[in-house]
Order: structure tokens, then sequence, then C-alpha cells
């Protein structure tokens, strides 16, 4: 099966370095040969036979801790439910230019539920949300994104259980991930 792990808190503000090369042959040496990296956010796509998404989420973190010297939490997704979410997401999501598109990915063991019950409701006038399994899809215009309640989750504990992506990354990496063999 291919996978998708989103690595959170690396090469943030300087901390926490990692270079995706060395990302990259970390999984080689781990067992994962196809693995490629995109973007310096973090992103591995890689395969494994491992159908258990929480033992093989350990083992990535064991991987990395040990080759890094320091804790990286992540989300780990398949491609078919990145595929099957990005399939059924409303079409305001990801296609305006004057409005910021993100997909939260929800890192185990929380859940989307729990991260919109801490969050609050959206508000409406500001912000859109769609949540497919455990993949919150968030919308909102540049102009009043300052007023929407999902732009002030930094620092709150339900932001240290997501990692974030955009409209573009998602979608693209999805599209890489269906290329590898």
């Amino acid at each position: 099966m291919k996978y998708i792990a989103l690595l959170r808190g690396i090469n943030v503000g300087g901390k926490n370095k990692v270079s995706m090369k060395d990302l990259k042959n970390c999984f080689h040496k781990a067992g994962f040969p196809d693995a490629i990296t995109y973007i310096n956010s973090g992103n591995v796509i890689f395969s494994s036979e491992e159908k258990d998404t929480i033992k093989l989420v350990e083992k990535c973190k064991e991987i990395m801790h040990k080759e890094f010297g320091f804790p990286i939490n992540l989300a780990l997704i398949d491609v078919i439910t990145l595929q099957d979410a990005l399939d059924v997401v409303p079409p305001w999501w990801g296609n305006d230019p004057d409005s910021k598109h993100d997909a939260m990915f929800v890192i185990h063991p929380a859940t989307a539920e729990e991260i919109i019950e801490e969050v609050g409701q959206i508000k409406p006038e500001y912000e859109k949300l769609f949540v497919y399994k455990e993949i919150i899809f968030w919308s909102a215009p540049l102009k009043t994104y300052s007023r929407t309640r999902w732009s002030k989750i930094v620092g709150t504990k339900a932001y240290q259980s997501l990692t974030i992506r955009n409209a573009n990354t998602a979608k693209k990496l999805l599209e890489l991930a269906s290329a590898l063999k």
C-alpha cells in the first residue's frame, strides 16, 4: 500500500532542521526503498506491506528519532483515502485564488471531531469547513482571514494535533503518490 507521511514541526523557524535528502535516505535505510520526499515541509511518499497504520506511524517516528536525534510527530494517510477525500471535497475548496485553502491532517490519537470541538463552530460568514475521516478541509477569503476561528489555532492544543498542507501541496502529494511505482 502507498502512504504519505506528513511530518509536523520540522524546518520551521530554523528549528528541527531535516534535509529532504537525509529524510529520504532515512526511509530507504529503514526498508522503504521507493520513498520520495516533496518540498521542505516534510512529506514522505512510500510503500509498505504493513496494514496497521498505528504500527507504521510508530516505526516512522522511531526511525526518524534515531536518525535525527529529536522526536518528529506525523500524520499518516494512505493514498486511497487521500484520493477519496479529494474526490468528494466541496468545489469551494482549493479553487478561489483570493482564499486560503488548507487540508489539516489530524495526528493520531486525536480525532477530527475532537479538534473541531476544541476550536469551536466556524464563522460561516468568513470560513468554510468540510471533514473527511481525519482530514479537515478549510477555506477562508484572504481579506477576512484574521476574523476566522481557524486562523487563531496556532499555539492551542488542537494545533499540536494537526499538520497542515495547502491545497496545492495536498493535490501534488496525491499526484506524486499515484505515479509512484
